[in-house]
Order: C-alpha cells, then sequence, then structure tokens
C-alpha cells in the first residue's frame, strides 16, 4: 500500500513537472511568434510606405522599355518578398544571439533595410537613376555582407538571403537599363 501511494506521488510530481515545461515552451513560443511579427512586420511596412509614394506617377512610364523589363507591379511585389525573406532571416539570426555577438549584423541588416526603402523612390519617384544605381551598389554590397555574417550565426539565414542577392543582381540591371534610356 505504501509503495502505490509513493508511485502515485512521484506520477503526480512528474506530471507537474512536465506541466511546468509545456507552459513555458508555450510561453516562449508566443514570445517567438511575436518578435517574428514585428521583425516581418517592420520592414515589409516600411517597403510597403515607400512603394505607396512612388506608385501613383513613374517618371520612365512613356519610354519605350526592353522585351524583358519587367512590369512595375512585378518590381514592387518581388521587392517585398526580398525584404519579407531578409526579416525573417535577420530574425533567426537575432534568435540565435546572433546580434548581440557580432554587432556588425545589425547594422549591415539595417544598411540593407535603408536601401531597399530608398531605392523606388529615388528611381521611380524621382527620376534619378544614376543615385539609384549608386544606391543599388551599397545594396548589393550590404546583402553581401548580410549573407556572410549571418551564414557565421546561422546557415538557414544565409540560404534565405541567396534569392534576395539574385534580386539585387537583376535590379541593378534594370537600374542600368533605366539610365540608357
Amino acid at each position: 500500500m505504501a509503495s502505490t501511494q509513493l508511485r502515485q506521488r512521484v506520477t503526480a510530481t512528474d506530471n507537474g513537472a512536465r506541466d511546468i515545461k509545456q507552459t513555458k515552451r508555450s510561453v516562449m513560443a508566443k514570445r517567438g511568434l511575436k518578435s517574428l511579427a514585428i521583425a516581418v512586420s517592420f520592414p515589409l511596412t516600411l517597403t510597403l510606405f515607400s512603394i505607396y509614394m512612388t506608385s501613383s506617377q513613374s517618371s520612365r512610364a512613356h519610354v519605350d522599355k526592353p522585351f524583358w523589363f519587367p512590369p512595375s507591379w512585378a518590381l514592387h511585389l518581388t521587392c517585398l518578398a526580398s525584404t519579407l525573406l531578409t526579416g525573417v532571416s535577420a530574425w533567426m539570426v537575432w534568435a540565435d544571439g546572433g546580434f548581440h555577438r557580432n554587432p556588425v549584423a545589425i547594422l549591415l541588416y539595417l544598411a540593407q533595410l535603408l536601401c531597399t526603402v530608398l531605392w523606388n523612390p529615388l528611381v521611380f519617384g524621382a527620376g534619378a537613376a544614376r543615385l539609384g544605381l549608386v544606391v543599388c551598389f551599397g545594396l548589393l554590397g550590404s546583402i553581401i555582407g548580410c549573407m556572410r555574417v549571418f551564414g557565421k550565426e546561422n546557415p538557414v539565414a544565409r540560404d534565405l538571403i541567396k534569392p534576395c542577392l539574385a534580386w539585387i543582381a537583376f535590379i541593378s540591371i534594370v537600374n542600368l537599363k533605366l539610365l540608357f534610356l
């Protein structure tokens, strides 16, 4: 009888410890989702605002474009996708503590975000293709830096940035073509 009661007490203690662990995991998961939502929504909002500010008019709308030149909606949509991928990538590095171990990572990410937000208004709003090309090179350099630094902290974060690198190379070519139109 005493051994049965002892077994029940041990089982009750184990169940209590499991409940506490499960509650802690649930709280951490909720915090993780909140931080992910912030890490993705903030850069997306900035990029959407940048696109919105330049969507009403385009200084190059009347120019004949080559057949491979994408429509502006495709450029904007892909720019948003690139921002989403870099936001998730930055969040992964932050969640692993990479911004604390290597503060250059956050500076590169913020430089990339600034260049992304500036490119649309410069190229499509103001028609400043030369300045836009300079911003593209800054964007290219910062995204390569992010890829290298993020890769040291989290290899998946580096892999998420690779499509963004290809996209930036493409918009650099588009921007270069705008100089000669």
